[in-house]
Formats: C-alpha cells, structure tokens, sequence
C-alpha cells in the first residue's frame, strides 16, 4: 500500500498553473517573467500565497541578519522556488531542501520554465534526520 502524497489537492493546483503558465510562454524568458505569469495564475485559480516573503534564520537560537526568499509559499505549506534553466542542478535541489528547513514546511515544489520540451519539476520532502 503506498502512503499518501503529500499536500495531493494543493500540488496538483499548483502544477496545475504552472503547467499553464509553461503552456502560454514556453521556454526562453527569465525567472522574474514566469514569477510574475505564476503569481497571475495563482489568483486566478484562487490559490493562497506569498511572493518573495522573507524567511528569517536562526544560529543556536540567535536571529541572523541574512534571510531566505523562496519565491512562493502557497496554501500557508508548500515553497515553490522556480527557476528558468536549461536544467536542474543539485545546488537548486539544495536551495530548496534548505527553504524547507528554514520554515520547517514539509513540501518543496522546485520548477524549472526552460526545460525543453516540457515543464521540469520535483517534489521535495523536508525529512527529519534520523
């Protein structure tokens, strides 16, 4: 028996948009166009969130002046960091999977807009260390 996908309904509304954001620009434009077509789609489809917030860090419960600024947090649970290259690399995996400890989310959406010849995407989990 598989385990349930995590944050299923709010995944598939996000991918959702993306997908149709993919759809109407296709590959070639930069990040900061699809994030803007993302957040368009995103209130359109009346889904939650939040661009750019800044995430606050923390050193052995001292606050940092340095911060984390995914592009999305949807639904108040999931980051999306988006990214328009030619492919996903592990320091994008990287980057997302440390958005996720900042906040303690459980769920990463990393999307990449400029994989040919479709949409580029990963679902990343915040596990806890063992």
């Amino acid at each position: 028996m598989k385990p349930d996908l995590l944050f299923k309904d709010e995944s598939y509304q996000i991918m959702g948009a993306c997908f149709e954001v993919y759809k109407e620009l296709d590959p070639g434009f930069l990040e900061a166009v699809y994030q803007e077509c993302l957040a368009i789609e995103f209130t359109e489809r009346g889904i939650s969130f939040q661009e750019q917030p800044k995430l606050k860090l923390q050193y052995k419960k001292r606050s940092l002046k340095q911060f984390y600024e995914p592009d999305f947090i949807c639904f108040g649970e999931i980051i999306i960091e988006i990214k328009a290259m030619g492919i996903l690399v592990d320091e994008h995996r990287a980057q997302t999977i440390h958005y996720l400890k900042a906040t303690g989310k459980k769920l990463g959406l990393l999307v990449n807009f400029c994989h040919y010849p479709q949409l580029e995407y990963e679902r990343l989990i915040n596990l806890p260390l063992l």
